[in-house]
């Protein structure tokens, strides 16, 4: 194995690969309905990566020194030969772990395949309790009983399950007391994410974040936490445990407490180009590359240069000024 590292000497760890595009979520901060209506383009079959290809880059990303996968979309259980492609990706030597983002709609039925296929984690993405709430955010009709059916559904089958909490000013902070409540008694990690200018459709500025200090003020006032330390290098979450317990809450602080300066991450899109920030403007093309007649060892040389002039620091930069001004790619294409 190769470790590489950008010019801040940040080795590549973690690679998040998106498998569609497509959600059955119109979630406003995401993917808002005016934008992405009836009429939106999204992208043909033949232009996603197929399962072959997206374990060729993954197996270069491993010789490189990932050891961790996690696959994003839009809503990745929309992919029909999702369990096919974990089952693919589970194989390779030097792969610690695979795991899965999702809105859990799906997963009451596909849980199980999921898990069978080597699939050992999943993180749910539910920003409310309150339905009127849920409804209001989701935009789609779902309920929240029917995400915590797919939470409960991922237990039975063993998988280990963390949910995320997208807070917004005027949109759920009311939802934060009561989420941590609720997962704290069902003993499952709750994560609270600062609302982030991903892409350029959420309408963000920076007057509607919660920041993390907020959050945990609120969540003193009803409950001991004491600090957790990381596991390893580039872990995201700043983590805490209540007290006296084994279940964790933890920050996602993009915004208030940057973390670029241990980020480790890399990502595919769906169709099949590295951006090596969640805010990037552009990425380049390793779809085209593995479709031409290029072996495996010039795709991971490739890969290597690219992470190795990596300079990204968006969020040690961010301003209102270059987070209205700045073209970025949307999340449901690059993947949370």
């Amino acid at each position: 194995m190769t470790i590489i590292t950008d010019k801040f000497g940040r080795p590549l760890q973690d690679l998040r690969i998106s498998v569609t595009d497509r959600c059955n979520f119109r979630c406003t901060y995401c993917m808002p309905r005016e934008i992405f209506g009836p009429d939106y383009e999204f992208l043909p079959k033949d232009h996603l990566l197929s399962n072959e290809e997206i374990v060729r880059i993954a197996t270069a990303f491993v010789a490189l020194g990932v050891n961790k996968i996690r696959l994003t979309g839009g809503e990745p259980l929309l992919r029909r030969d999702l369990p096919q492609l974990i089952e693919k990706l589970s194989v390779i030597e030097g792969l610690d772990d695979i795991a899965l983002t999702t809105n859990a709609s799906l997963l009451p039925n596909k849980a199980e395949a999921i898990k069978d296929a080597g699939l050992k984690r999943i993180n749910v993405s539910l920003d409310a309790l309150d339905d009127e709430t849920f409804l209001s955010i989701n935009d789609s009709g779902v309920r929240t009983e029917r995400v915590l059916k797919g939470i409960d559904k991922a237990l039975e089958v063993g998988l280990e399950v963390k949910v995320n909490m997208v807070v917004k000013k005027g949109m759920n902070e009311q939802e934060i007391i009561p989420m941590a409540k609720f997962f704290k008694e069902k003993g499952i990690t709750l994560r609270f994410i600062e609302f982030m200018d991903v892409g350029t459709t959420n309408g963000w500025d920076f007057s509607k974040v919660v920041t993390k200090k907020e959050i945990f003020n609120q969540l003193s006032e009803h409950f001991e936490l004491e600090p957790v330390d990381p596991d390893y290098l580039g872990e995201v979450a700043k983590r805490y445990r209540y007290k006296g317990t084994n279940t964790e809450v933890g920050f996602i602080t993009s915004v208030s407490e940057s973390f670029c300066s241990t980020c480790t991450r890399a990502r595919i899109s769906a169709d099949g180009k590295i951006y090596t920030c969640l805010f990037a403007s552009g990425g380049y093309d390793l779809k085209k590359l593995v479709r031409s007649e290029s072996d495996d060892e010039i795709i991971k040389q490739t890969i290597a240069s690219i992470w190795s002039k990596r300079t990204d620091r968006y969020s040690d930069e961010r301003t209102e000024l270059t987070a209205k001004n700045k073209k970025k790619i949307e999340m449901s294409y690059i993947g949370g």
